[in-house]
């Protein structure tokens, strides 16, 4: 008897457990439900937004993809910098070398290919570490933490006082570029909506242009000193951008996708509602988008480098791998050497540097024309379109350079290395920004966009050494027939683009996740339909 009565209530708490797990149950299911119904409700917001309505929702993210776009410049400034100081007279008399075949101090081609390459080698590094550092402390501490460092190196560069010295100044400036360039596009194309991403990202681009014309305008003004001031004050002037950045990025919002996968759904609202306007959007819904495809991409481990070889990442990292890469393959090496190249095609100092400064104002225009094309025709279009008119025009700058030398063919291979400098950043170079910053998976974009930036790196160092010894009175002296090198590399790139290349126009961050795990082809991507309740 005293057996039974003790069974009941036994029997009785079991029940009430079931019943109670039950309803946990239903009621998970039931928030599950509510939190997928505001992540489609977001998206669909976001794909039937048009680009003004974007802006109008989302103005400080606008600004803040602005504000993070302008680290570019102090790679851009120094790059273009050390590209002007080897056609730089001042410079040359100081640490050149005295050519008694042609009576004139010169730069050795080993420094001056190294020059080019220490910032390279110091970025590929960067770019390393740039992945676990901001999946570790986040885009806004670990780009604060770059730029104080690079007001440190900076002086290292300023008081060099020999070629060794300098290459290991540039080298140590390398490393905080390496984490501006992985993390700019990355958090660029996390803190805006669909219809923004594309002018978003592309602003890098017109920001690497700005820091060409800076170094154009201020080498142009001081290259008819005849004293170390030549060199000194550009490189000087180099210390104007790091602190007011770090001011303002210590300000700026936490990418919410970042605090998303963290786990920080309370300040990822917070993020999205300083990003835009609460009238205009529903932080809450966001966020549940957010969440939405975390979820898709979750995974027990920490992001690392080894998963970025798996799979689906590994299609993904190959085609930002390689999109980086092909940037050094299709111009953009004439791009950077501008002013050389204008010398070596036989304008005179002064003309070649007002050349160069005439470039690079095109190259910021032509990057503005690029957001309305590569918004409303697609990044796949832009891409191989611009790509296959560079390796024409490259192809052409090869004949021009083959036809012996007189003022007339002088005269065409500055022109035609003017027209590709600027076309590049018409076509190829701002698209390649968009489809960099779309192509990773939320989980592992800072790992991603650091590997993928390495391999740009990998490419041009080789290619600098190239560039410059074919450009080189004392190395091959090619001169515009370099075209026929840089046309065969990029009829390559173009090929392998073709068949490899994804258009990403008008597609959320989920749809690009499914479309890569059911293995859509990539001219098939624009037909493919992905429901708005799929996920997976």
């Amino acid at each position: 008897m005293s057996d039974d009565t003790e069974g009941k209530p036994q029997s009785g708490t079991a029940e009430v457990e079931a019943q109670v797990d039950h309803a946990y149950d239903l009621d998970e299911k039931a928030r599950a439900a509510d939190y997928k119904a505001d992540a489609v409700q977001a998206e669909n917001a976001e794909h039937n937004m048009t680009v003004l309505e974007a802006v109008r929702a989302y103005p400080m993210a606008t600004f803040w993809a602005f504000v993070m776009s302008c680290t570019i410049i102090m790679e851009s400034y120094d790059v273009f910098l050390i590209g002007s100081f080897v056609a730089l007279p001042e410079f040359i008399n100081e640490y050149g070398v005295y050519d008694a075949a042609k009576d004139i101090m010169v730069l050795e081609p080993k420094w001056q290919s190294a020059l080019q390459v220490s910032g390279q080698l110091g970025a590929l590094i960067g770019v390393f570490l740039a992945g676990p550092l901001t999946s570790w402390i986040g885009y806004r501490w670990a780009t604060i933490l770059a730029l104080m460092l690079l007001n440190v190196f900076i002086f290292a560069f300023y008081y060099a006082s020999s070629m060794p010295v300098i290459f290991v100044a540039q080298l140590l400036e390398g490393l905080p570029w390496g984490i501006f360039i992985a993390n700019a596009p990355a958090y660029c194309s996390e803190i805006v909506p669909i219809q923004l991403r594309a002018p978003a990202t592309q602003m890098l681009q017109m920001f690497w242009a700005i820091g060409s014309i800076i170094v154009g305008a201020v080498t142009y003004a001081y290259s008819g000193y005849n004293s170390p001031i030549a060199y000194r004050i550009p490189i000087a002037l180099q210390w104007m951008f790091p602190t007011p950045l770090a001011i303002l990025m210590f300000i700026a919002p936490e990418s919410p996708w970042w605090l998303v996968r963290k786990g920080r759904l309370e300040e990822a609202a917070r993020s999205v509602e300083r990003l835009g306007r609460r009238s205009k959007l529903n932080s809450s819904e966001t966020v549940a988008m957010m969440r939405r495809v975390v979820e898709l991409e979750r995974s027990e481990k920490e992001p690392n480098l080894v998963e970025l070889f798996k799979g689906t990442d590994l299609y993904r990292t190959l085609i930002v791998c390689g999109v980086y890469a092909a940037q050094n393959l299709t111009g953009n090496l004439i791009a950077n050497q501008a002013v050389y190249f204008f010398e070596q095609a036989g304008m005179d100092v002064h003309t070649a540097f007002a050349l160069g400064l005439i470039t690079s104002a095109l190259q910021m225009i032509f990057v503005m024309l690029s957001w309305i094309l590569t918004t409303y025709l697609g990044r796949r279009t832009i891409y191989l379109w611009g790509s296959f008119f560079n390796v024409v025009l490259l192809v052409a700058l090869g004949i021009a350079g083959s036809v012996g030398q007189s003022t007339s063919a002088s005269l065409a291979m500055a022109s035609l290395g003017l027209i590709i400098s600027v076309l590049f950043t018409l076509g190829p170079a701002p698209a390649s920004w968009v489809i960099i910053g779309e192509t990773s998976s939320i989980r592992l974009r800072p790992l991603t966009t650091g590997i993928g930036r390495a391999s740009y790196y990998i490419v041009e160092i080789p290619c600098i050494f190239l560039g410059s010894y074919m450009l080189n009175p004392t190395g091959a002296n090619l001169g515009g027939r370099c075209g026929y090198v840089w046309g065969g590399t990029g009829l390559f790139c173009w090929i392998v683009a073709y068949f490899w290349l994804r258009e990403m126009k008008n597609r959320s961050y989920r749809e690009i996740d499914i479309l890569f795990k059911r293995k859509v082809p990539a001219r098939e991507w624009t037909k493919t339909v992905i429901n708005v309740e799929d996920d997976e």
